[in-house]
């Protein structure tokens, strides 16, 4: 049985030490005090009120829970007559209005649901090759239990408690419903329920001759180490995860083999299965579902007959470089049409087609900007609320609007025309939209408005944060800049000292990550806190993070920037390209001081910043957290997305060769820190060891930390990462002594966790 993970400390120096000079100066224990002020634990609670989750009433009125300096209050809007009134008691009933971020929904555990009920049945060791409790999937009535045991599929009867068999014929490494494969490891079945919860959608996943991840537990108190394997397969393997896909009737047992070959381990989202591309039939008679092929060139839209297996294709979508689905498909059943996301004009839009013939009727949406969301849609009206960015000229372009347009693709209306990034709730009849807007800086507003013009009805919230200006804290100052090719715009966010001085100079700090899924600043609404930055920035520096090309949310080119080169451009152009603009225009940056760090896909372009020409003359000190340093070593979707088939060179080589960081170890001219967890099976720790081992052998001095049992975002010693980066930026770009084993207090507030990672801020 493995050991529970039990974060350990450890530090490995290479050639270097902390040691600062006498003639220093030293920042001392209350300077650390103060960057830790600027955390999220200390900040986040001082932002009152400002958003509104919406409970409608059947006669058309919403109430909603007010938050204020002192307490909480009930409000009771109605929109008719304009009245917003403060109640003791809210109005019985009520149904929350769809809105918030949206997503896809139904990735690991179905369309059902997970938990519900507690499975306690004995299995053998999971699809993680951990043991445990098999996690199910609940049907959407509540009274049925999928789950997973000796790779097969159980039922459990949620009344009277009876397990029943579903599959017989699942083995090890060949089962139903599993969805391990590279960094996934989930133990809970991949599945869609039909809408009747008759019948379930899934696959058995072949992956008896994939390639095996090793990673170690380190013993805490003495004994054996724990080894942990499963299936990780690589770039350019021969053999990867297969899926065959099946359709099984939960009440009789009867299975239904889709008939056509197996599929590959993919989905038009991202790198893991995504349960949200299945679509069933009201009747559960048909399924929809897509086919992607091993390197994501096309993507096919199918049809299946669920009693006979019988598979027919719709369409298929196509590009030289990847097929990336950001809005999952639907498929309009009464009217037999489909609604399809494609970036194929060169921006994100949607598209709608007709169901029988496979031909596309009309595009929907046009023009710049990306759509990024469904919001509503009403089949009775063929009208369509959708979520988009980039179409209002002259705005930050990775603000949210919220759009209503026809199906035919005409009278395209904006409803929310105030600048800053929107989120929305839609009434369940779509008369009204409450909308939460705001600013890096600038504080949440909430407003009602009229669902089919976007006319103001009136103001409902505004968020105090009195509190946080008293308390000493300043917004980040959102900063735009040119790209490296000397034309394109891009955005940021810089963050300076609140006792900043413009007298002084100011070393930089770049916290990058460089996509392609997601992008360095994250969302663009008001927060008290991003991460570290603003209390890295208190220790006398300046911080910036800037979304260079590469990242998305702009057009399919601006996404595709780095496409077959991952290492060789990988945004870094940019962020020198933006730093130096800065510099330029402030003349408080110090350019001479620039330094980078990430976490992830951050890693990986900090470790390329220090050591690849010509990037290394400009960069003199960069952490490097738990880095995808040679996409070799990672799991073969990622690389195969966005670099692209492996081909080998008749010197051995190969086209992955010059993308990775430990090639060019012998580049190394300033201080590198590379970090990474001991167990992190996101991003094999190995990725870190070929860089270690390649700047060994070309005598070069650089630090190193290896954190035993800690994952990705490295879990309980995530703060303690936090003190060693500033501790690191102090020494090496400020020139002084920090205060030794400074302790931050609280939870981890920052270092890791998704949205600082390559693969991870899109999982």
């Amino acid at each position: 049985m493995t050991r529970p993970i039990v974060p350990v400390l450890a530090l490995v120096l290479v050639g270097t030490t902390f040691a600062a000079p006498q003639s220093q100066r030293a920042l001392t224990a209350a300077d650390y005090d103060r960057a830790v002020r600027m955390l999220a634990p200390n900040v986040n609670g001082l932002v009152v009120g400002g958003t509104v989750t919406a409970n409608w009433l059947p006669d058309g009125r919403f109430w909603y829970v007010r938050t204020t300096s002192t307490g909480t209050e009930n409000v009771v809007v109605d929109p008719v007559r304009r009245t917003r009134e403060v109640v003791a008691t809210p109005p019985a009933g009520g149904q929350a209005a769809p809105g918030g971020a949206g997503g896809r929904g139904g990735r690991g555990g179905g369309q059902g649901g997970r938990g519900g009920i507690a499975i306690t049945k004995a299995c053998g060791p999971n699809v993680t090759g951990r043991s445990g409790p098999p996690p199910p999937s609940m049907s959407p009535d509540g009274t049925k239990a999928v789950f997973i045991c000796d790779w097969n599929l159980w039922v459990r009867d949620v009344a009277t408690g009876r397990d029943r068999q579903l599959t017989t014929d699942g083995e090890t490494n060949f089962g139903y419903a599993t969805s391990n494969a590279g960094w996934t490891t989930s133990a809970a079945p991949a599945l869609s329920w039909s809408p009747d919860s008759r019948t379930i959608a899934t696959q058995q996943q072949d992956e008896r001759k994939v390639g095996e991840m090793y990673l170690v537990e380190t013993p805490v108190n003495g004994g054996h180490p724990a080894l942990r394997v499963w299936k990780y397969p690589l770039v350019g393997d021969p053999d990867v995860a297969m899926i065959s896909r099946v359709v099984i009737d939960v009440e009789t047992g009867k299975m239904t083999r889709l008939l056509m070959a197996p599929d590959f381990h993919r989905a038009m989202s991202e790198d893991d299965l995504d349960m949200g591309e299945y679509l069933w039939s009201p009747d559960g008679t048909r399924l929809g579902f897509v086919s992607t092929d091993r390197y994501h060139k096309w993507s096919t839209a199918k049809l299946a007959d669920t009693t006979t297996g019988e598979v027919r294709t719709l369409f298929t979508e196509t590009e030289k470089t990847h097929v990336q689905t950001r809005v999952q498909w639907r498929i309009l059943w009464d009217t037999g049409e489909v609604l399809w996301y494609s970036q194929r004009d060169g921006y994100a839009q949607l598209y709608l087609y007709d169901l029988t013939s496979g031909r596309l009727k009309n595009q929907i949406t046009t023009g710049a900007g990306m759509v990024t969301r469904i919001a509503r849609l009403d089949p009775a009206t063929r009208t369509m609320w959708y979520e988009a960015v980039g179409k209002v000229p002259g705005r930050d372009p990775y603000f949210t609007h919220l759009y209503k347009v026809g199906l035919d693709g005409k009278n395209n209306v904006l409803l929310t025309p105030d600048n800053g990034t929107h989120a929305v709730q839609i009434s369940p009849d779509g008369t009204y939209v409450i909308d939460t807007f705001s600013q890096p800086d600038v504080a949440p507003e909430t407003t009602l408005r009229d669902g089919a013009t976007g006319v103001l009805i009136m103001p409902l919230e505004k968020a105090d944060i009195s509190k946080l200006l008293a308390y000493g804290w300043k917004p980040p100052m959102p900063v735009k800049m040119t790209a490296a090719d000397g034309k394109t715009d891009i955005y940021g966010l810089l963050f300076r000292p609140t006792n900043f001085d413009p007298g002084r100079k100011y070393p930089i700090i770049n916290q990058a990550y460089p996509g392609p899924q997601s992008g360095s600043v994250g969302s663009r609404a008001f927060a008290a806190a991003r991460g570290d930055r603003q209390a890295l920035a208190e220790l006398g520096f300046v911080v910036v993070s800037i979304d260079g090309t590469g990242t998305p949310n702009r057009s399919k080119a601006f996404t595709d920037a780095y496409y077959g080169a991952m290492g060789r451009h990988n945004t870094i152009p940019d962020q020198i390209a933006g730093m130096k603009e800065l510099a330029k225009r402030f003349q408080w940056i110090d350019i001479d001081k620039a330094a980078m760090w990430g976490h992830s896909g951050g890693g990986f372009i900090t470790a390329d910043a220090l050591l690849r020409a010509p990037y290394n003359e400009f960069f003199k000190v960069g952490i490097a957290e738990s880095g995808n340093h040679d996409q070799r070593q990672y799991e073969d979707d990622w690389g195969e997305r966005y670099q692209g088939p492996l081909v080998k060179n008749p010197d051995g080589t190969d086209n992955y060769t010059i993308e990775a960081t430990q090639t060019h170890a012998a580049g190394l001219k300033g201080r590198l820190f590379l970090i990474h967890g001991g167990m992190d099976n996101n991003v094999p720790p190995y990725n870190t060891y070929l860089v270690a081992d390649a700047l060994i052998k070309a005598n070069k001095a650089f630090d190193l930390l290896i954190i035993p049992n800690a994952g990705h975002g490295f879990g309980a010693a995530g703060n303690y990462v936090m003190r060693r980066r500033w501790d690191y930026f102090v020494t090496h770009l400020l020139g002084a002594e920090p205060p030794r084993d400074y302790v931050i207090p609280a939870a981890p507030a920052g270092g890791g966790g998704r949205g600082g990672g390559p693969p991870e801020a899109r999982r």
